[in-house]
């Protein structure tokens, strides 16, 4: 099968089943041997419309071109429809703005999403158009090549000097100031509907971290991601004991010293305060470097403002 097909091999199997694969003018199957000089035809049906329908969503958009578009995603917005978010996502927004002029990546005229980023995080995504660029980005994602950083603001202050964080089990400090958190991330037994840290089974997920500026209680930190498993900042930094201000699954019952300044700003956001700012890829059709960046939203410049007070 040439490169330039771009199909996958989940995406062949199912032509197979289906019949539409022919070795010398026999249907072909999975495990059927192939000899040399024989003709394989592959028949690719026309791409299904999508499913999901188009809706006129205002999206800001970094950067777009035939392949690909790069969006900054708003809080709030979720990224793919599911059972209880069907309408208002990002691909639904997609959907609109592309007007139907989208390869069909899987079988269906639909966005390539090749990550994804939480519903109440806010930030850089990146989307394929066209099926080169969905495969030459899933690739770089599996390979753990693609640069992404997130700001965040957390409980306490992060500090290599803290004998219980150098006592707890998965973390470890470089360059004397960057916290390294490495765990295995699952399921949470009890709450499918959260990530929990273990040692046994689960994947392999590994977080860092620095501090970039301390308000006492609490830091404004940079954390970038080496894997990029479900809820992994968030799931990391609440295990090292620094849970995400605003985050209500994995930030916990911590508050700010009620003569704080910025006691009111903390307990009235309602977000995990997390920012994905920085990310960075190889073009997967032109192999150009390209790196892109977003400035923290206002709801989270309002939250560091009052913490510095």
């Amino acid at each position: 099968m040439p490169a330039e097909a771009h199909l996958s091999r989940s995406r062949l199997s199912k032509l197979l089943e289906e019949g539409r694969v022919t070795v010398d003018g026999a249907a072909a199957g999975a495990r059927d041997k192939v000899s040399e000089g024989a003709e394989v035809v592959v028949s690719v049906p026309i791409a299904d419309d999508p499913e999901t329908r188009p809706e006129d969503i205002s999206l800001t958009i970094v950067y777009e071109d035939a392949d690909l578009i790069v969006i900054d995603k708003p809080a709030g917005m979720v990224v793919h429809p599911a059972p209880g978010s069907p309408g208002g996502t990002l691909v639904n927004a997609l959907l609109h703005h592309f007007g139907g002029n989208l390869s069909g990546v899987g079988g269906e005229k639909r966005p390539g999403i090749v990550h994804r980023i939480d519903k109440e995080t806010s930030g850089l995504l990146v989307v394929a158009k066209s099926d080169a660029a969905h495969h030459g980005l899933a690739a770089q994602f599996e390979q753990h090549t693609v640069e992404r950083r997130y700001i965040a603001v957390c409980h306490g202050v992060p500090n290599a000097g803290d004998p219980r964080l150098r006592g707890t089990r998965g973390v470890s400090w470089e360059q004397a100031d960057i916290l390294k958190i490495t765990t295995q991330l699952a399921r949470h037994r009890t709450d499918r509907q959260k990530q929990a840290v273990c040692w046994e089974g689960g994947r392999h997920a590994v977080t860092r971290a620095r501090t970039v500026e301390a308000f006492g209680p609490a830091a404004l930190i940079e954390c970038w991601l080496e894997t990029g498993r479900t809820h992994q900042i968030r799931v990391h930094m609440a295990y090292a004991g620094h849970g995400l201000i605003g985050d209500p699954t994995y930030g916990g019952a911590r508050r700010l010293p009620r003569d704080h300044p910025g006691v009111e700003a903390v307990a009235g956001f309602p977000r995990q305060a997390l920012h994905a700012e920085t990310l960075g890829f190889v073009h997967p059709v032109t192999g150009e470097e390209i790196r892109f960046t977003s400035n923290l939203p206002q709801d989270m410049q309002d939250l560091v403002a009052a913490l510095r007070r």
